[in-house]
């Protein structure tokens, strides 16, 4: 992300149902659109027994306009029908960051 201004992180934490046919497309999909929305800076996703992503963005009306998307819309509510168990939403405004990398 190397920002040196704040900037915005929505964690989405997630358990799934049985049912996840589709599931691994809508994300791409989401992910590809996304990354195309005004204000998207990046994004980081693991799945386990909970699912983390963190996208990040430049502001909050960057995120209020992603959530309105109505692609988006529509893959929030077949999440809730077919594909969560439950899931949470975070927004976090960052203020620091720093990493480490060996290679």
């Amino acid at each position: 992300m190397k920002n040196q201004e704040s900037y915005y992180a929505v964690i989405f934490t997630s358990t799934q149902t049985e049912t996840i046919k589709g599931y691994s497309e809508m994300a791409d999909q989401m992910e590809a659109l996304a990354k195309k929305q005004n204000g998207f800076l990046g994004i980081e996703s693991a799945r386990s027994s909970v699912g983390i992503t963190v996208s990040y963005w430049k502001n909050l009306n960057s995120i209020n306009q992603w959530k309105a998307n109505t692609d988006h819309l529509f893959a929030q509510q077949k999440g809730r029908e077919q594909w969560y168990n439950w899931y949470k939403v975070r927004i976090c405004k960052v203020e620091r960051e720093y990493e480490y990398l060996n290679y």
